[in-house]
């Protein structure tokens, strides 16, 4: 029997781990029916809990959707609204309310491993870093691993730069996940784990180890890809074996998922992730560029299976909060629903639908909302429209638009008025005036 989790007292209060990898697309593991890639332990995961198979990233692109996470906001609504190159003005404002920042005022210790990418100025008194939202730990990189994954050399740890570490990204961030469970975190207190992963995000570099699978393989780029993948599963198998030793598994709310889709083409070097048939891939707000793996375990509360409800990234933030009873911030919009009725039977219910903003996207595609079955694509100059019934048409082959109008008009003002409330609560003077669409090809310099 599911246990209700009005029913947890102080005593039994339940740790939480949010486990994020870079640019993993929807088809990549095993279990969501990849044919060659092997991922055990993830396997083995999905088997413990419920599989999602309508979860979705709050934005096609990394920055903005894990600022959904942290704040159960809009990226838009919250400020980061483009990935942040280094040196960028735009950061995770100290305004915004973290999960991480609630659940430490409830007593939980925090920690945040591997990668952070809410800022420009990383490890810089001139912009927020993770202790100013909430962690007590943190041993993180502005953005990824450099000069890849293997030996980085930009880890910093609670401010201070490591230099150079001998080892893999993905298990060196695990590593001191497992250290900090073991070593440093008050035992007496609940936690709260964020572990983010850089793979399988460029520049990929994969342990010789996790390689061996595919030996067979001609492509060097699918070798390096594939074990990407798998040097990922085997990080994620090493924590989920370190719960179990400390005697904390069962008590353990764990969620693993991607901050968006597979980078590149698909067809050429490392950027061989696999969107599983659907639309596009990273930077798009079609399919492939936002709905991700999504797995959901938690012992006698959560029950083995599989679910097609959508969820969403931001959701994580409500739903932590309802199972610790910590009320949602008044003063601000929360875009995320506590999606744990849904291992009850009942629905959810959403005072905001689905609802996506890229900057990055195409100026073709630049907003995109969901409300039920039904998802309707905007332009920038929001004068142009795709309409798409996805859960009969997962790939958006067939554009309803001008079959469907009433549904069309419908689905128009929904997005039109979720839209208002952010253009008003956001920092707009952030992206006022910002150019719309994939960055440029650079031009040589002409000699």
């Amino acid at each position: 029997m599911l246990l209700p989790a009005l029913l947890i007292g102080k005593q039994d209060r339940p740790n939480f781990v949010i486990f994020l990898t870079d640019d993993m697309g929807w088809g990549d593991l095993a279990c969501y029916g990849h044919p060659e890639i092997k991922t055990p332990n993830l396997d083995k995961f999905a088997k413990q809990g419920t599989k999602f198979t309508q979860a979705y990233s709050a934005c096609g692109v990394c920055s903005p959707s894990r600022s959904a996470i942290l704040t159960g906001r809009t990226p838009y609504r919250n400020g980061v609204w483009r990935w942040l190159p280094k040196n960028s003005p735009v950061h995770l404002r100290n305004s915004e309310i973290t999960v991480a920042a609630l659940l430490k005022e409830k007593g939980y210790s925090t920690c945040h491993v591997g990668k952070w990418h809410l800022n420009g100025h990383f490890n810089s008194p001139n912009q927020p870093q993770p202790n100013d939202h909430g962690f007590d730990h943190w041993m993180a990189t502005q953005n990824n691993a450099s000069p890849n994954h293997k030996n980085p050399e930009n880890f910093v740890l609670n401010g201070q730069a490591l230099g150079k570490l001998e080892g893999y990204s993905a298990p060196l961030v695990v590593d001191e996940g497992i250290r900090w469970l073991k070593e440093v975190r008050n035992p007496d207190q609940p936690f709260f784990l964020n572990v983010w992963t850089h793979e399988p995000h460029l520049p990929i570099e994969s342990s010789p180890q996790f390689m061996k699978a595919y030996a067979h393989i001609k492509d060097e780029g699918i070798r390096q890809h594939h074990g990407n993948i798998t040097q990922i599963d085997y990080a994620f198998g090493k924590l989920m074996r370190a719960l179990d030793e400390i005697g904390v598994a069962d008590n353990t709310f764990v969620f693993f998922t991607s901050d968006n889709g597979p980078e590149g083409a698909g067809n050429s070097g490392r950027t061989r992730g696999s969107t599983a048939g659907l639309r596009e891939r990273k930077r798009s707000s079609h399919e492939g560029g936002i709905r991700v793996p999504g797995i959901a375990r938690w012992t006698g509360r959560i029950p083995v299976s599989e679910n097609s409800t959508p969820i969403i990234g931001s959701d994580l933030f409500s739903t932590i909060l309802g199972i610790v009873d910590i009320p949602l911030p008044k003063d601000r919009t929360i875009d995320g629903t506590d999606f744990m009725p849904l291992f009850s039977g009942k629905p959810l219910k959403r005072k905001v639908p689905l609802y996506w903003r890229n900057h990055l996207a195409s100026l073709e595609i630049h907003f995109a909302l969901r409300h039920g079955d039904w998802k309707i694509l905007a332009s920038a100059d929001l004068k142009e429209f795709q309409l798409y019934h996805i859960e009969k048409d997962w790939q958006e082959k067939n554009d309803l638009a001008q079959k469907k109008p009433k549904k069309l008009q419908q689905m128009k003002e929904l997005l039109f008025a979720v839209n208002q409330t952010v253009e008003k609560e956001g920092p707009s003077d952030w992206w006022k005036d910002q150019p719309i669409g994939p960055p440029r090809p650079r031009q040589s310099k002409k000699k």
